[in-house]
């Protein structure tokens, strides 16, 4: 899975797509999840034919941001919308190891402490140029620079020899990243401070790979890159189609790429287009798109539609309760604790936790086709998995107890601070389907059975981007809110919750946490059970502390028009941006 589109695992989803919108109305205590697990990955194999249009549903109540380029997009939105041109420049297996099929090979010299890139000839952005190994270094480039204000820099990138240097404006040039044959060249290779376990997996946070197109972008200064209409309107791709329409917020058309390096693509038109979630029933049973994912609530009425196939996967996923206890320094690029902050005690998050009845909820409303996850490593991670961390089930009178125990005493209806003071907390929640609303609620109801005071911040649910905004910049009305992770595909959570992980969006630092991550990416952790050991100790410390609380992952199904042939969802057959490979895409004959 490309890191670049879910780099370090992460990005924000819509409450469309796997918060607790992702539940509905239903009396039902059907279990789904076993037709769901019977799902195939991929629609049957049949001999295609040249054109047509495919018609794609993008599921959210609020237009997607539309920044198009990899190492600034921070959204999932803008993540799916693009997905037909922004392909990887690797290709993997179906376990997530490279492999010689994508766009460009890579060798890892552990000895050597180097991964040497060769971008194979005849690989083009989607105006005709070569990609080169400028344009892999140019994606460092953007990344690093203060500038850009990226969120992608991460301590796992500044392993790469002088990077670290070229982010604080020490250097002018990345002295770790050669070029053998000059800029133009297709040959990079990439000098590391220290080799790590998992580089020959995709996703694992050392090696970026996404590459931007340095002869398009370079006269744009780098703070401006993001507003830039060669990122909002006109970018470049190298990947089976290029973007031939914006309609900001709503809509994009995408049109082959002819200089595509494996060949035209079948499809004469793919057509991505926002669709309210509340509306997903009602367009899958009309055939209005040719692909559409399924909202699991809905699953009851649209699970005899004919001439879909559905198909599914757990995705690599979690949503998850946050508590904010610090902030992000900017100039000093790390998390910083607040001791002070009204969430940092960990009896208050624990109890919060136990308030959460998760598992009734998903029983109820998504016919099992969601389900509460223990921990922050989830099960498709095999070893790493720790399944005797169970989590935070349901228990109101565990979390009264811990209050009781910590000083927080009943002052009337609710609860106050052992110093006296009143509590009151502010939950930020993202707006999506009907269900969301009464679902977040319910939550609010079951921790006021424990004497807190929990309220909406601004009164009501947030629309996405100005809830990626509050949460982004540490808005002090927000105590703790609930959101949603895609993970990488290397299972080292250390860009997710390090130090100086931009996306740490809890702030949460201790010197426990720091050596836990640092334990399990280390050169021991080349011994397997070493890592392996290193991740089930963290499992359970981030349990105990329960600075992010894991709260559910679900099935994801889609309906897939069945005149589609080579609509895939497995590891090898994506373009290495956890998405389809669109190239097999096409009508059937």
């Amino acid at each position: 899975m490309k890191k670049a589109k879910l780099f370090a695992g992460i990005t924000l989803l819509s409450g469309a797509a796997l918060t607790l919108a992702a539940c509905g109305k239903s009396n039902s205590n059907s279990n789904e999840a076993s037709t769901a697990a019977k799902f195939s990955s991929a629609v049957p194999t049949k001999t295609a034919k040249q054109g047509g249009t495919v018609k794609v549903a993008v599921e959210t109540d609020t237009p997607f941001t539309g920044i198009f380029n990899d190492e600034l997009s921070t959204s999932a939105t803008d993540t799916e919308v693009m997905q037909y041109g922004a392909e990887s420049l690797f290709g993997t297996d179906d376990h997530y190891v490279f492999n010689n099929k994508g766009a460009a090979t890579i060798k890892i010299d552990q000895k050597a402490k180097t991964a040497t890139i060769n971008i194979k000839k005849g690989v083009k952005w989607s105006d005709g140029k070569q990609v080169t190994a400028k344009d892999y270094e140019y994606a460092y480039e953007i990344i690093a620079n203060k500038d850009s204000k990226s969120q992608r820099y991460t301590s796992s990138l500044a392993d790469l020899v002088g990077l670290e240097e070229y982010h604080k404006g020490q250097s002018k040039t990345i002295s770790g990243f050669e070029m053998p044959d000059g800029e133009n060249g297709l040959k990079a290779v990439l000098h590391f401070k220290t080799m790590r376990p998992g580089m020959n997996t995709s996703g694992n946070g050392y090696i970026w790979e996404a590459a931007a197109p340095y002869h398009y972008l370079k006269d744009v200064k780098f703070k401006d890159l993001m507003s830039s209409d060669k990122i909002r309107k006109t970018p470049l791709f190298f990947g089976p189609y290029k973007l031939q329409k914006v309609v900001r917020g709503q809509s994009t058309t995408w049109v082959p790429n002819k200089y595509y390096y494996k060949g035209k693509p079948k499809l004469n038109k793919i057509t991505a287009s926002v669709l309210n979630p509340n509306s997903v029933a009602q367009s899958i049973k009309s055939h209005k798109f040719d692909v559409i994912a399924v909202i699991n609530s809905q699953w009851q009425n649209i699970k005899g539609t004919k001439d879909v196939n559905f198909i599914a996967q757990i995705p690599l996923s979690y949503s998850y309760l946050g508590f904010k206890v610090g902030k992000w320094d900017a100039k000093k690029g790390e998390n910083v604790m607040n001791p002070k902050s009204k969430m940092n005690n960990k009896a208050l998050r624990q109890a919060i936790g136990y308030g959460m009845n998760v598992d009734q909820v998903y029983k109820r409303y998504s016919y099992g086709l969601s389900f509460r996850v223990p921990t922050l490593i989830p099960k498709q991670f095999g070893d790493y998995f720790d399944k005797n961390v169970k989590g935070y089930t349901y228990n109101i009178k565990k979390g009264n107890e811990i209050l009781d125990k910590a000083g927080f005493k009943k002052k009337g209806k609710y609860r106050v601070q052992p110093n006296g003071k009143p509590l009151t907390i502010r939950l930020a929640a993202m707006t999506g389907s009907s269900t969301q609303e009464p679902i977040v609620q319910n939550y609010i109801q079951q921790w006021r059975k424990e004497g807190l005071n929990v309220k909406l911040t601004t009164g009501r649910l947030i629309e996405f981007n100005s809830f990626y905004d509050k949460v982004q910049n540490d808005d002090p009305s927000v105590d703790m809110f609930l959101g949603a992770l895609s993970l990488s595909s290397e299972p080292s959570p250390n860009d997710l919750y390090g130090e100086k992980a931009p996306m740490n969006y809890s702030r949460f630092v201790t010197k426990k946490n720091n050596q836990l991550l640092t334990d399990m990416d280390s050169q021991k952790a080349f011994n397997h059970k070493y890592r392996v050991d290193k991740f089930h100790e963290w499992q359970k410390y981030m349990d105990d502390e329960a600075y992010i609380i894991p709260v559910a992952n679900n099935y994801s199904i889609t309906a897939v028009n069945k005149k589609l042939s080579g609509y895939s969802l497995k590891p090898s057959a994506s373009m290495g941006n956890g998405f389809p490979n669109w190239y097999n895409v096409a009508y059937t004959k």
